[in-house]
């Protein structure tokens, strides 16, 4: 299977300065496009020594700060960044032949920020968040079940605290890519490195 490439080009001159701006218009445009679900991005987490690991997360916010998800502090990837706070982060939207690539340290973010996140989701997001020993081996489906019917009988009024085991990370970026798929597969990659507390801005070969 081979698919050609008829992206738009990606020009130095059309790009913001700063990356978080450039990714806010991405995003949007993504946002726009009718993608299944554009905040989706891949997650590589590794251990310290150097063994990998990669999964999919829900992009919840972006500013200056960095780049935010939501997980189980004690699921493998939480605890693959306690021992090794460096993650990378992919997006890739198909309809617009785009990739953006993110790479930094990670930090956890407030605990008001998880608190007012939490509370945004659905209830039965927050039950299963709760109930879930995440990355754990479970004897089989109906243990789980269980365990969110147990919790869902504990709480009559219906709201689900945040768990200590839960909440927020933020990867503080210090490098961003933006790649645009383009004929003959020579495409435009873009790339953003910290230097100081400005962004040299450097093109990359396909």
């Amino acid at each position: 299977m081979r698919k050609e490439y008829a992206g738009a080009a990606l020009a130095e001159a059309d790009v913001d300065a700063d990356p978080v701006v450039q990714f806010g218009r991405w995003f949007e445009q993504a946002g726009a496009a009718g993608l299944l679900e554009p905040t989706a991005m891949t997650l590589a987490t590794a251990t310290p020594d150097g063994r990998p690991s990669a999964r999919m997360v829900l992009l919840r916010g972006f500013d200056q700060r960095g780049f935010c998800f939501y997980t189980n502090y004690d699921s493998r990837k939480g605890a693959e960044l306690a021992a090794n706070p460096h993650a990378a982060l992919v997006l890739w939207w198909d309809k617009l032949e785009r990739q953006v690539r993110i790479e930094g340290r990670v930090e956890r973010t407030s605990r008001a920020e998880s608190e007012a996140y939490f509370a945004s989701r659905p209830p039965g997001s927050q039950l299963s968040a709760a109930a879930s020993p995440q990355s754990r081996v479970i004897e089989d489906r109906a243990t789980l079940e269980r365990r969110v019917a147990a919790l869902a009988t504990g709480l009559p009024d219906g709201r689900v605290p945040l768990p200590e085991f839960w909440g927020g990370y933020r990867l503080v970026h210090d490098l961003v890519e933006f790649w645009q798929g383009r004929p003959n597969r020579l495409h435009d990659r873009l790339r953003y490195r910290r230097a100081g507390t400005t962004w040299k801005l450097e093109r990359l070969a396909p």
